[in-house]
């Protein structure tokens, strides 16, 4: 169920989560053409400074994206924009949660204000703000 304009109130939230596996990553190598051996080559992400192979950051960022478009507020969102931090890395193989809460009600363009989180073994790996134009209603 996609989530109105006046449906919203600031602190509704969301959580969404997804084990990010190799064959993952190496798809969105594929498909962006980053190619980074630290993503998807596992000796070379041994010999990183992370000492195992990472999820891109911008993979992550789409997750969010994912969650704003589909779940929350849902289908017919649009975004305005997207800023974040890449705090820490997301070991490929792991779990990431995607949270995603209104922090603000822009009523003069019908926007809202979200913060969005990416936390991976309950530490936080990326933190931003998202503005959307929620779906329509169907009045």
């Amino acid at each position: 169920m996609a989530h109105t304009y006046d449906s919203l109130t600031v602190g509704d939230s969301f959580s969404w989560s997804r084990t990010l596996t190799m064959d993952d990553v190496r798809s969105f190598a594929d498909v962006t053409g980053d190619d980074n051996p630290i993503h998807i080559d596992e000796d070379a992400g041994k010999a990183s400074r992370f000492g195992h192979p990472v999820v891109h950051g911008v993979y992550v960022l789409g997750l969010a994206s994912k969650v704003l478009g589909r779940d929350f507020p849902g289908p017919g969102s649009i975004a305005v924009s997207l800023s974040a931090k890449f705090l820490r890395p997301v070991p490929v193989g792991e779990e990431v949660t995607i949270e995603v809460k209104v922090s603000e009600k822009i009523e003069r363009h019908g926007h809202v204000k979200m913060r969005m989180y990416a936390y991976c073994k309950g530490k936080m790996s990326l933190g931003g703000e998202a503005v959307v134009i929620p779906p329509p209603s169907d009045d």
